[in-house]
């Protein structure tokens, strides 16, 4: 298992690491797989989004922030609450394909980390198994 450590740099963001994680299945040299990927965070989280147009990043985090205000009638004592929320809707692990050593993702889909509470410095771990045949 690799982890990866990622920096964000804003309360919520999306960060993009599609390339990231295809640099690693280049170096594990995985022609046919699946490719695993946790946030051991309660306040972060993955999804899979279009990568072409960043607009749609920016439509995605409004949205969440305009459904789950982060000044809300919470009880958790630490104040992030909608992040927990937001993390929770997003969810924490993705599984992926790999085919001819790429991740196998739509034409216009990238891997994105979920920052709900930061900017903090992040992990994500990364499980690649090779399908030998």
């Amino acid at each position: 298992m690799k982890i990866l450590n990622l920096k964000t740099s804003r309360r919520t963001e999306l960060l993009e690491v599609t390339t990231l994680i295809g640099n690693l299945i280049k170096e594990e040299t995985v022609e046919q797989g699946v490719c695993y990927l946790y946030v051991p965070h309660t306040t972060a989280g993955l999804t899979i989004n279009e990568n072409a147009d960043p607009s749609v990043v920016r439509d995605i985090l409004t949205c969440l922030n305009n459904l789950i205000p982060f000044d809300g009638d919470y009880h958790h004592m630490e104040g992030n609450s909608a992040a927990h929320i937001k993390a929770s809707l997003m969810g924490f692990s993705l599984s992926l394909l790999i085919q001819g050593g790429q991740l196998v993702l739509g034409t216009w889909q990238g891997v994105y980390f979920c920052e709900f509470d930061g900017p903090r410095t992040r992990k994500l771990h990364v499980e690649i198994i090779n399908n030998k045949k």
